[in-house]
C-alpha cells in the first residue's frame, strides 16, 4: 500500500502539469520561413519575472548584424540570460519587441523559432545512451559519417577513438561517464548537425579547466563560422574574438566594442573585468 500511495502521488504531480496553462502561446497563423538570415534587433525591450527579480531589462535595444558575433558580459544578474530566454521564447516581453529578419518572433511557432536556433548550455542534457545517439539527437535521419564529422569538427574523435566500444559507448544517466570538457565538446557536436542559422553559446566554458575550455573554444568558433552567435561569458578569455562585446550593468548596457577597444578604454567596465582576471592567471 505504502508503494501505491506513493505512485499515486508521483502521478497526481505529473497529471497536474497537464491542467496548466500555456503562458507563452503560438500565434493563431504562425509565419514560416525555411532559411534566416540571422539577423536580430531587440527594439526597447523591458521584461519583469513575475515571481523573483522585477525589471530584469528596461528598455533594452541592440541589433546584431546577419553573421556577426556578439559577446554579453557582465556580473551575475544584470540580465544576459534573460535576453536568451527571451529570444528564445520561454519567455514572451512585457513591452518593445525582438525581431529576427525584421519578423517579430511572437510571430513564429516556438517549434518553428528554437529550429533556427543551436544552444550550447552551460549544463548539456544527456541521455543514458551511446555518444552515436547523443550527438545526433538533434538531427532527423543522420548517418554514422556525419555524426563522426560533427565529433570531428567539435575535437571530439580522438577521445571516442580511444574507446573500446567508440560510438557506442554509453554515456551513464545525465553522461557521468564523460567529464565537463568531453560533454561541451559533444554538445557542440550535437549542435554543427543541426546546423542553425543562430548559435547560442551560454557559459560553456566557466566550470572547466584551461585545456578544456581552448578545446571547447577552437570547436565553437570552427563551429559558428559565418553564422549570428551569441555568447554569454564570465570568462573574458571566451569573447577576445567576438566582433562586437556588449558590456552590461544594472542600469543596461554599459559599453559596447571590441576586446581591442575596451581594454585600451581608460577606467572602463570591461578593463576592470580583464584586469582582474589576468591577476587571477
Amino acid at each position: 500500500m505504502r508503494v501505491v500511495m506513493k505512485n499515486y502521488s508521483d502521478l497526481t504531480d505529473y497529471f497536474g502539469i497537464l491542467d496548466k496553462n500555456t503562458v507563452v502561446k503560438d500565434p493563431a497563423k504562425p509565419i514560416k520561413m525555411k532559411n534566416i538570415k540571422g539577423e536580430i534587433e531587440f527594439s526597447n525591450v523591458s521584461f519583469s519575472y513575475k515571481e523573483g527579480k522585477q525589471n530584469a531589462l528596461k528598455k533594452f535595444s541592440l541589433r546584431i548584424r546577419a553573421g556577426q558575433s556578439v559577446a554579453f558580459v557582465g556580473k551575475s544578474g544584470v540580465g544576459k540570460t534573460t535576453i536568451i530566454k527571451l529570444l528564445l521564447r520561454f519567455f514572451d516581453v512585457n513591452s518593445g519587441s525582438i525581431t529576427v529578419d525584421g519578423v517579430d518572433i511572437r510571430k513564429f511557432a516556438k517549434d518553428e523559432l528554437r529550429s533556427h536556433l543551436g544552444v550550447v548550455p552551460q549544463e548539456p542534457v544527456m541521455f543514458n545512451n551511446t555518444i552515436a545517439y547523443n550527438i545526433g539527437y538533434g538531427a532527423t535521419r543522420v548517418s554514422k559519417r556525419e555524426i563522426e564529422a560533427a565529433a570531428k569538427m567539435a575535437y571530439l574523435d580522438e577521445f571516442i577513438a580511444e574507446l573500446p566500444k567508440g560510438y557506442k559507448t554509453n554515456v551513464g544517466e545525465r553522461g557521468v561517464k564523460l567529464s565537463g570538457g568531453q560533454k561541451q565538446r559533444l554538445a557542440i557536436a550535437r549542435m554543427i548537425l543541426s546546423d542553425p542559422d543562430i548559435v547560442i553559446f551560454d557559459e560553456a566554458t566557466s566550470q572547466l579547466d584551461s585545456e578544456s575550455e581552448k578545446y571547447i573554444q577552437d570547436a565553437f568558433w570552427e563551429a559558428s563560422e559565418n553564422k549570428t552567435t551569441i555568447i554569454i561569458a564570465h570568462r573574458l578569455s571566451t569573447v577576445v574574438k567576438a566582433d562586437k562585446i556588449v558590456v552590461m550593468d544594472e542600469s543596461g548596457i554599459a559599453e559596447i566594442g571590441s576586446h581591442r577597444e575596451l581594454v585600451n578604454k581608460k577606467d572602463g567596465l570591461y578593463k576592470k573585468y580583464w584586469d582582474l582576471q589576468v591577476e587571477e592567471i
